[in-house]
């Protein structure tokens, strides 16, 4: 594994993967460590949920379900691993959209592990997140909302190579109004 800086420098979203994939094992593993993301009352206010084989069908399926269609769809088979990141509010003096970061710091957090792991990964969002039939696919509880899936699987030799443009931090990073 690299430092954070050369990690996050080096991270890519990989739309296009292989068949391979962590097992649950180093998924644990790697999960472990995207729990430390900062958590104000440490609330963990997110779950996981991991879909292999059969479990990635069921998802077609509520996505299909949620466009009015029957069948399987291809979405949810466009990588071996796709893990669903859930916000789980917690009753709390923390507000709901603070707990809410908290689970996306923990899907970005993940993202950046499994890409340094080796591991293509791309963060799906999109209309089917508020889905009633997806939701309950997910078997998601009244506290809980779906932010997206992490989709995972070998990161393709293309993918290996190719870089991203750096930012030009001075573009995003200014002073208060009125500081000199």
């Amino acid at each position: 594994m690299t430092g954070v800086r050369e990690a996050a420098l080096a991270r890519r979203s990989c739309s296009k993967v292989t068949d391979a994939a962590p097992d649950s094992a180093e998924l644990l593993d790697l999960v472990t460590a995207a729990g430390r993301v900062a958590d104000h009352s440490s609330l963990r206010p997110w779950r996981l949920i991991e879909m292999r084989g059969e479990d990635r069908a069921i998802l077609g399926r509520a996505l299909n379900k949620a466009d009015g269609k029957k069948g399987v769809s291809s979405k949810a088979m466009r990588a071996p691993v796709v893990i669903a990141v859930v916000a789980a509010y917690r009753k709390s003096k923390v507000p709901r959209w603070e707990q809410e970061a908290v689970a996306s710091g923990v899907a970005h957090l993940l993202s950046l592990l499994l890409d340094d792991a080796g591991w293509g990964v791309f963060w799906r969002t999109g209309e089917h997140t508020r889905s009633k039939k997806v939701a309950k696919a997910h078997g998601l509880r009244k506290n809980e909302v779906l932010l997206g899936w992490l989709y995972v699987g070998g990161k393709p030799e293309k993918a290996r190579s190719s870089h991203r443009k750096t930012i030009d931090p001075t573009a995003f990073v200014g002073r208060m109004p009125g500081a000199r």
